[in-house]
């Protein structure tokens, strides 16, 4: 396959998908010149799956682009590459959910403005991030547009997987799927030195650590918070010696994960109050705004309310970093006391792993692994965090 240009560089080790994406993006361009095209070579729905980090929205803003290219083929230079990358194209719409679901309010409202006609671009675009997380309402609204699509108006959805968890069986049956893999260590690497000018070995390590999660790499290779976060992470397994260390390294977990939520959210938080406050006349002065304040202060309420549930999406997705980093290094210890020779997710800490792998089981390693799934899954049911982590940390330190 030819090497990537235009927006197609942002797809980190994903050649497959890329170029399924970049025929239908040709396609679509002879359907707008109408040229003829062959049957489904361009299609209303799709749905791109694949683990964290492999970039599922970055593939689906970038086909947007693509779609929305004046040449047809993504060529990043034109403005409706270049507007669609930056967020900011009149016909493409994101939604990205801000709190821990998807309402059919949005999805609703959203179906709605996509049926109208493409205003500056070819088409009407619709890229739904975390698909997985709409609400059984949101799904059926969104459905009807699926089975009615407008002529003009794309769909983009973006989830784990097609397991009928994440999707509805009745939409991923009107989607085209677009798998996306874990890219290699390699590629992020490249894309590091390339992209953001890291050295070398600061790339090549950042890469082999982040489990095939881009955005991750690039956050471990330049913040030193994300890589001290971490390390506490993974100094839990063997450094639970005392019961009383339970209720520390729980602590530990929670209080990081709220930490990095709150300083990811108060100075968005406070923008967003201050620019809505301002908009509503809230903060005039003078005869009459009497009202104008009492409607501000209401929809800062609402604001506040829609702030409060994205922090604490924000704190559960933090957190489920942190448990991913630790059941990889349970799975290491598994792939050391097998010898099986399997790529170590957490090379620089091979010899903790090698001290853990001597003195613990395969069935308590198995054990301690299951715990923290087990977690995961709980947190993901809205079980209280803490309550979650410290039914964990205790499993981890009988093992």
């Amino acid at each position: 396959m030819s090497t990537p240009i235009g927006v197609w560089t942002e797809l980190v080790g994903q050649e497959p998908a890329m170029e399924t994406l970049s025929s239908a993006a040709r396609a679509a361009a002879k359907i707008v010149a109408g040229e003829p095209v062959a049957p489904g070579a361009m299609t209303h729905a799709w749905l791109l799956t694949g683990p964290p980090g492999s970039g599922r929205s970055v593939a689906a803003r970038t086909f947007a682009a693509a779609l929305q290219c004046s040449t047809g083929t993504g060529c990043g230079a034109c403005p409706g590459c270049r507007t669609t990358m930056a967020g900011t194209h009149a016909d493409v719409r994101l939604v990205a959910p801000e709190g821990l679901s998807i309402s059919v309010a949005e999805m609703r409202a959203l179906v709605q403005a996509a049926a109208r006609r493409p205003s500056t671009g070819d088409w009407q675009v619709v890229v739904i991030e975390d698909a997985d997380r709409l609400t059984e309402g949101a799904s059926n609204a969104l459905l009807k547009a699926v089975e009615e699509p407008p002529e003009r108006t794309v769909f983009l959805l973006c989830a784990p997987s097609d397991h009928p968890e994440d999707v509805s069986v009745t939409i991923r049956s009107r989607c085209r799927l677009v798998p996306l893999r874990t890219p290699p260590p390699e590629a992020i690497a490249q894309v590091l030195m390339a992209r953001d000018g890291l050295e070398a070995d600061r790339a090549h390590w950042a890469a082999s650590v982040c489990g095939g999660h881009v955005g991750r790499a690039r956050r471990l290779a330049t913040d030193e918070a994300t890589r001290q976060r971490r390390a506490t992470v993974l100094r839990i397994p063997l450094g639970l010696r005392r019961p009383s260390d339970v209720f520390t390294c729980a602590d530990q977990l929670i209080s990081a994960a709220e930490a990095d939520a709150g300083e990811e959210s108060k100075v968005r938080d406070e923008s967003e109050r201050s620019e809505l406050r301002t908009a509503m006349g809230g903060d005039g002065i003078g005869k009459g705004v009497g009202g104008a304040k009492r409607a501000a202060e209401a929809a800062v309420k609402q604001l506040e309310k829609r702030q409060k549930s994205r922090s604490t999406r924000t704190q559960r997705d933090t957190l489920d970093l942190s448990l991913v980093d630790l059941a990889a290094f349970y799975r290491d210890v598994l792939v050391t006391t097998a010898r099986s020779g399997a790529t170590l997710n957490h090379p620089d800490h091979a010899s903790e792993i090698e001290s853990a792998a001597s003195a613990w089981t395969p069935e308590s390693t198995l054990r301690r692994l299951e715990a923290v799934l087990e977690c995961r899954e709980a947190i993901g049911l809205n079980v209280k965090p803490r309550i979650a982590v410290e039914a964990m940390v205790t499993t981890l330190r009988q093992g």
